[in-house]
This record gives C-alpha cells, sequence and structure tokens, in this order.
C-alpha cells in the first residue's frame, strides 16, 4: 500500500503526537508499504523533502504562525498531487489542515482515517479562543468526511467534546510504544553522568508546557523531600524555547530555582538515552491537567522499564496505571495528593512493579502497526466493493433503457 500520514509537525519536534507517528510511519515501512509524511517545514533549515528510516517526508513551507499552528500558502497544490498518488490517507488531528486533505480523499475515493491525538486547549485569551474554534470546525468537517476515527482508548473517546460525536466511526488501537534494549552498563553511565547515586529518583518526560502540570510536581516536593530527602526529580524533554510555552516557562522557573538542589533539566534524550533513563527511576509522573493529554506514551514506556507511573485521573491518561496495576492515580491538580502517592510508592516500590512481558502483551508498536494495516485493508475493500457494486448497478440501469 502507499500509505499517506499528514500532520502539522512532525520530527525532529519532540512531541508525544510526533513519537507517535515516526513510530507508526516507521513499522508500517519495516512492514512492506511505501510510506510518506506530509507536514509542515516549521524550521526553514529542515530539507524540503528527505528519506529518512524507510519513511519520505515532505514538507510544506510555512509562510507565518498563527499560535502554534501554521500557514503554508502552497498546501493545497501539494495535497492533491499526495492525495492522489496514495492509496489510503491516514490523517493526525488536531491538524488545521485535516478538513482540506479529507475532502480531497472523499473525492478521489480514497480511505481517510483520521487519529485523534488529543483536544486542543490553548492558552487564555480572545484570539486563543478564535484559533481554537476554527481548528475545531475544521476537524469536524475532517470527521464527516472520514471512514473512520482512531482514538487511543474508549475512555478518552467517551469523554473527548469531539470523539463523542462519532462514537459510531470510532476504532480503538493502542497507541504505539517502543523502549530500546539497554545494557546495564548503559544504565550506570547515565546514572554516573547525572550523579544519581543514592538518590530516589522521580521521572518526568514531558515537554515543558502549561497542560503538563509541572508546578503541581514542585508544590508537591517538599512533602516527598521530607519523607525521602534524597529525592531528586529529573526533568527529560524540550523545556527552552518551547514554542507557545514562553511565558509558562517564565512563570514556574523561580519555583524550579528553589528546589535546584533535587531538580535537574536533561533536555532532549536520544531514544537509548530515555530508556536509561527510565531505567534509574524510581517512579515516573505525569500530573496533567486538562485533555490535551490523551494518553501519556511515556507511562508505558517508564513501565517497561520497571518504573511505576503516577498519573492525573483525566480520560485516557489514567488507563495505562489502570489497565496494568502499575502505579496510582490522583485528582487532577492536586499537589498533595500526588506528593503521599509519590511517598508510598518509594516506601513500596515492588507492590506496584510487574513483569515486562504483561506490559509489552498489551502495548507495542508492531501491535499498532499491524492493527492500522488491517484498518487500511479493510477500507480498502469496502472502497472496491462500493465501486464494484455502483459499476454493476450503472451497467444493469444501461441494459434495463
Amino acid at each position: 500500500m502507499k500509505i499517506l500520514l499528514a500532520l502539522t509537525y512532525y520530527r525532529p519536534h519532540t512531541s508525544g503526537l510526533t513519537i507517535y507517528a515516526e513510530r507508526l510511519a516507521r513499522a508500517l515501512a519495516d512492514r512492506g508499504h511505501r510510506v510518506t509524511v506530509l507536514t509542515s517545514q516549521y524550521d526553514k533549515a529542515l530539507p524540503r523533502e528527505e528519506h529518512l528510516h524507510g519513511v519520505d517526508i515532505v514538507r510544506v513551507p510555512v509562510a507565518f504562525r498563527v499560535s502554534k499552528g501554521v500557514i503554508m500558502p502552497t498546501f493545497g497544490a501539494v495535497a492533491w498531487k499526495m492525495v492522489r498518488a496514495h492509496d489510503v490517507l491516514s490523517l493526525h488531528l488536531p491538524q488545521f489542515d485535516a478538513s482540506g486533505l479529507a475532502a480531497r480523499g472523499r473525492l478521489l475515493k480514497k480511505p481517510v482515517t483520521l487519529t485523534y491525538h488529543c483536544d486542543l486547549q490553548l492558552p487564555p485569551g480572545l484570539f486563543s479562543r478564535i484559533i481554537d474554534k476554527v481548528v475545531f470546525g475544521s476537524n469536524i468537517l475532517a470527521a464527516q468526511f472520514a471512514d473512520t476515527i482512531v482514538a487511543y482508548t474508549q475512555d478518552y473517546a467517551t469523554h473527548s467534546p469531539f470523539l463523542s460525536r462519532y462514537l459510531n466511526k470510532v476504532k480503538v488501537i493502542p497507541p504505539p510504544v517502543h523502549v530500546p534494549d539497554v545494557t546495564s552498563d548503559e544504565i550506570a553511565a547515565f546514572s554516573a553522568k547525572w550523579n544519581l547515586a543514592g538518590q530516589r529518583v522521580i521521572g518526568f518526560a514531558a515537554r515543558l508546557a502549561t497542560e503538563k502540570g509541572v508546578e503541581i510536581m514542585l508544590e508537591a516536593l517538599p512533602r516527598v523531600l521530607q519523607a525521602h530527602p534524597t529525592a531528586r526529580v529529573l526533568f527529560a524533554g524540550p523545556y527552552q524555547n518551547v514554542l507557545g510555552e514562553e511565558a509558562y516557562a517564565k512563570r514556574i522557573m523561580p519555583l524550579v530555582e528553589r528546589y535546584q538542589d533535587h531538580w535537574a533539566f536533561l533536555g532532549v534524550l536520544s531514544p537509548r538515552e530515555m530508556a536509561a533513563f527510565f531505567h534509574n527511576c524510581a517512579v515516573t509522573v505525569l500530573p496533567s491537567l486538562n485533555s490535551t493529554e490523551s494518553f501519556g506514551l511515556v507511562q508505558v514506556e517508564g513501565m517497561l522499564c520497571g518504573a511505576p507511573s503516577i498519573a492525573s485521573v483525566l480520560p485516557g491518561v489514567r488507563q495505562p496505571v489502570l489497565t496494568t496495576g502499575m502505579g496510582e492515580v490522583v485528582p487532577i491538580g492536586d499537589s498533595a495528593a500526588l506528593a503521599e502517592a509519590i511517598v508510598r510508592i518509594l516506601n513500596d516500590k515492588t507492590k506496584y512493579t510487574r513483569p515486562r512481558a504483561d506490559i509489552e502483551a498489551l502495548f507495542s508498536t508492531p501491535h499498532t502497526a499491524e492493527l492500522y494495516e488491517k484498518l487500511f485493508e479493510d477500507l480498502l475493500a469496502q472502497k472496491k466493493g462500493v465501486s464494484a457494486a455502483s459499476k454493476y448497478h450503472e451497467s444493469t440501469n444501461e441494459n434495463t433503457g
């Protein structure tokens, strides 16, 4: 199959959505399909076209940005060409351009699937609310043109203001999760690099963004340090010049500096470094605040490395813990509850650990790619069946006439 994946940002941009899309694209390519990613050239230093890990990447130039969105005047022309050249469309939302792509797919009788990663929630303000409504409207149009909408969990689909409108089209496919196998030497080297000997590491893997609840973890630290004075938070992920989050970073940095002896920003890590990071964690936290977080791949990645997770009791986000039993869920925005959950796990981590094989049986990238492949094949068969039936009826009508 020739498969077109489309999303606003792709690698090297780092977010749960881009990691998901990259893993899916590479896994489908590994299964013998021709995969193209259509995305924005959000950074002019990035090449317009390139081939990476078996995947073709086509980036459309950006004229200017509107909040976290991008305006690409030539996108329409490129989209027609790309849709015509592929058998099936896999669009990843939220995405302003999704409705135009889905409409082209419908007109050209190509199967259209949407993968809905999260609800969009921009910073407060009139302008942000306008953008939110525009993107939501575009997503609504895309959903009407789409054949199937993929959700991470039924829990999130039921509670999402967007997905709950289209439950008859929703198909749940678990997200792709992959953690490289690393050696004990790599794990030890990571520990030595960050001086972790004797420390109880609390892992926080995310972008430094408003919805991640970084301040909730900071407010929980005093109680955690009371019980475990050697506790230290390691924040793995982008934390400087994060698009649209400059004001948020400025607001919380004074609090970070107050706990500088118990907090370290690691920046963006390679996949192998992330695996070593998780292996060094006693627990990971995901104190997300709103539905822009729909699952949290990092929870499962940590679990595969033996680290229990503490997550907000948000629809979708709570599912990795509830499904595996490997951790706890806490009320949204409740730093006291988060602190107590951290203390409980640090006191008795073995109570929360599960065999890696049990986690892998539920979540893996090959399994996700296999389910997408089956979905695409079924939709193509349906389209061919409808087309054949249509031709038959046309021929019958002509003969009757």
